[in-house]
């Protein structure tokens, strides 16, 4: 079932902004770059808004510095400069930015606390990735730690920092645990979202400002719906 929001201009939730980047906080439907869907990707939404309130004659230049999954929902980083995108890029490789996110998950983890560490392999042609315990061919390791934070009425809230960054890798290892994501089918959900979003949300973003050096920490609110809401 495909999301059914995307965001414009004149909806788009900026977190943070200056002359050499842009946060701003993803809605589940939006995809960061185009694909074969032809929808309005957040790039070209996000150069709309600066050409706008700018005023700016000609191309407007915005790097794309990372992404999320089409239904998940947070924080997402472009650059506004060319040195901005190579240093934003560098930092982000280095795994000099905490990332944080939240899930809200059906099962109760096994642990309250812990390190997950798997062997990633990817199928491009399912757009899925599948966990081994050991290296293999075609395998990434992929390393997180959750934190479980609350107990709602139905669901769990998980608070998970990345340590690699890979293909599907929080839904993927969650449910290797027992624990899919609520509304993510393609890792074991039982049943979808209405809006076909999953309850995914890249929550804050603590990193060295790519030119004035100083240390940024953006905190994005999840979206408004009954299971986010139960996590203030």
């Amino acid at each position: 079932m495909p999301v059914k929001t995307i965001s414009t201009p004149q909806n788009l939730q900026v977190l943070h902004e200056d002359n050499h980047l842009i946060v701003v906080n993803k809605r589940p439907g939006d995809i960061v770059q185009g694909d074969a869907t032809g929808d309005m990707p957040l790039s070209e939404v996000v150069k709309a808004y600066i050409k706008k309130k700018y005023n700016k004659p000609g191309a407007v230049y915005l790097g794309v510095v990372h992404r999320l999954d089409r239904p998940t929902s947070g924080i997402v980083l472009f650059a506004r400069t060319s040195k901005a995108l190579a240093r934003l890029n560098r930092a982000l490789a280095q795994r000099q930015a905490q990332k944080i996110y939240w899930a809200v998950v059906r099962n109760l983890p096994p642990a309250e606390k812990a390190t997950l560490v798997h062997w990633l392999r990817k199928n491009p042609k399912q757009n899925k990735s599948y966990a081994v315990q050991q290296e293999a061919t075609g395998s990434k390791k992929a390393e997180l730690e959750y934190c479980l934070l609350k107990k709602l009425d139905h669901y769990y809230l998980l608070e998970i920092e990345l340590k690699t960054g890979r293909h599907h890798q929080i839904r993927t290892q969650l449910a290797e645990i027992g624990c899919p994501i609520k509304g993510d089918l393609k890792y074991g959900a039982e049943r979808s979202n209405k809006d076909g979003s999953i309850h995914l949300h890249a929550r804050s973003i603590c990193l060295e400002h790519p030119v004035r050096k100083e240390q940024l920490k953006i905190t994005a609110p999840p979206p408004q719906d009954p299971a986010w809401n139960d996590c203030a």
